[in-house]
């Protein structure tokens, strides 16, 4: 666990879940920190903003889908509660 987690590490846990969690199926960002940080928010809090440039740049790379009420988003350009899934071609 580590609060000083890595791209590459956090890239490894997010595609880890989503590939565990199935196709159609979402995890939140947390789910990613908490993996690398921890159950304790002082563990996980920091990883937060980590978790979502690394997010975004899988979105950008078509690796992933960041999804607000259930919308694929911009990635330049969204706020608020997300979750990450599998691109709908990666579900077959």
């Amino acid at each position: 666990m580590s609060k000083n987690a890595t791209p590459e590490e956090l890239e490894t846990a997010m595609l880890s879940l989503l590939e565990e969690r199935g196709p159609g199926k979402t995890i939140g960002p947390a789910d990613v920190a908490q993996v690398l940080g921890g159950n304790q928010p002082e563990g996980w809090g920091p990883l937060m903003q980590p978790v979502r440039k690394v997010a975004v740049r899988l979105m950008k790379e078509g690796r992933i889908v960041i999804l607000r009420k259930g919308r694929p988003v911009d990635p330049d350009d969204f706020r608020g509660t997300y979750r990450l899934a599998l691109p709908p071609e990666a579900e077959t």
